[in-house]
């Protein structure tokens, strides 16, 4: 039987086809892709409808016995936007020059590729005990939107000894990941008729010195200093007031998203102090009452940088990829938290393509670039199945 989307190029260009956004969440189609892909390899694949069955998950695993190294992918994409600003469609998987067009293309269904590949390829030796150990696979959903997509698949066997969770790093190897809270705050006024605007307390005019002391709380984080992944950040990402409302009417509430930044080393415990008092201070010099309420969380994460995957990751794409050998930490969020704060497992961030790249219109991936990633993957796969990567501190 011949099988299609054996090559990184027909694999990821299918991947990006596949619509999987998130919000809303749908990854249903994408995932059962994936579990059919393996299927169709006779490799034992598992379609999890845990958490959420409407959003199903993959786990597969190869070999049994340790060791057992984890790749990690999620399935999820962030909506593209307007699509008309997009030169070709964003769900068409364009191939360019070299390049591979489309939302997911970096961030990461090319690494999604790559991990399936890379799972194909040692499955038979893996399988017949020629070589030690196993490998894991995981399709995870809901990484873009801080979902237990990928706490699930460890809680359901799918875990190991090391992971790599695949991103778009241009090769570094991330030992280190923020965190962020993220509040829903609510300013509230008195609402009026516009002709008497004096009657009233307008959010949308009080909340000037509001906005201007997050700014001075964000320059009193940056102040604080820099680690591997950068600074603690806040800042504001939505803001709306008079929505939906009569033109003529002083708004009586605005709302507004809070984003905070967590480095490793701080605790949400502490991070919530700050911010609740950071609004308790501030609604007691304006004539508004202010309600902060925490809407989501991602734990900041990070492991030692001598950590030996870590070590051997950064010696290998430096060698090959030109990558920086300095520890790095990654400054975006991603699932490697789940291994090292739930699973007590650690974990790298690290793969091909750009995060400059990720959530971007016209967003791509080198297929080159791809290409040295499934290669290098390879080489740590085996040494690591092989026991030559040791925790030789």
């Amino acid at each position: 039987m011949t099988l299609e989307y054996d090559t990184i190029e027909s694999l990821a260009a299918r991947l990006v086809q596949i619509p999987s956004e998130n919000p809303p969440g749908e990854e249903a189609t994408c995932a059962e892709f994936i579990h059919q892909w393996f299927t169709d390899r006779d490799i034992a694949a598992e379609l999890l409808e845990e958490p959420d069955p409407d959003r199903p998950q993959v786990g597969a695993r190869v070999g049994s016995g340790a060791p057992t190294l984890v790749i990690n992918g999620h399935t999820d994409v962030v909506p593209p936007g307007d699509h008309d600003a997009w030169t070709d469609g964003p769900y068409d998987g364009v191939v360019s020059d070299g390049r591979l067009y489309g939302r997911g293309s970096a961030d990461m269904k090319t690494g999604l590729a790559i991990g399936m590949l890379l799972l194909a390829a040692f499955a038979d030796r893996l399988s017949t005990g020629e070589l030690p150990g196993s490998l894991v696979f995981h399709a995870a959903m809901g990484e873009e939107t801080g979902d237990p997509g990928t706490k699930t698949l460890l809680e359901q066997g799918y875990d190991g000894d090391h992971a790599i969770v695949i991103e778009p790093t241009s090769f570094r190897a991330a030992t280190s990941s923020k965190g962020l809270a993220v509040y829903e705050v609510t300013l509230t006024g008195a609402a009026t008729h516009a002709s008497h605007p004096e009657k009233g307390v307008n959010p949308i005019e009080s909340a000037e010195p509001v906005l201007n002391a997050i700014q001075e709380y964000n320059t009193e984080l940056i102040n604080r200093g820099t680690g591997l992944c950068g600074t603690a950040l806040a800042s504001v990402t939505e803001f709306e007031s008079g929505v939906g409302s009569n033109y003529g009417v002083i708004p009586e509430t605005a709302r507004f998203i809070f984003d905070r930044r967590i480095v490793p080393g701080e605790s949400l415990e502490s991070v919530d102090a700050e911010v609740y008092a950071l609004f308790d201070e501030i609604a007691a010099s304006i004539p508004l009452s202010i309600e902060a309420t925490r809407v989501q969380h991602y734990a900041a994460s990070d492991i030692p940088v001598d950590d030996p995957l870590a070590v051997r990751t950064r010696e290998l794409s430096a060698d090959r990829a030109g990558a920086d050998t300095k520890p790095w930490g990654i400054e975006a969020a991603t699932d490697m938290r789940n291994f090292i704060n739930d699973a007590d497992m650690p974990a790298i961030t690290w793969g091909p393509g750009s995060l400059s790249q990720a959530h971007t219109v016209d967003e791509s991936i080198d297929l080159a670039e791809a290409a040295l990633g499934y290669d290098l993957l390879t080489q740590l796969t085996e040494e690591f199945l092989n026991g030559a990567i040791t925790d030789n501190r």
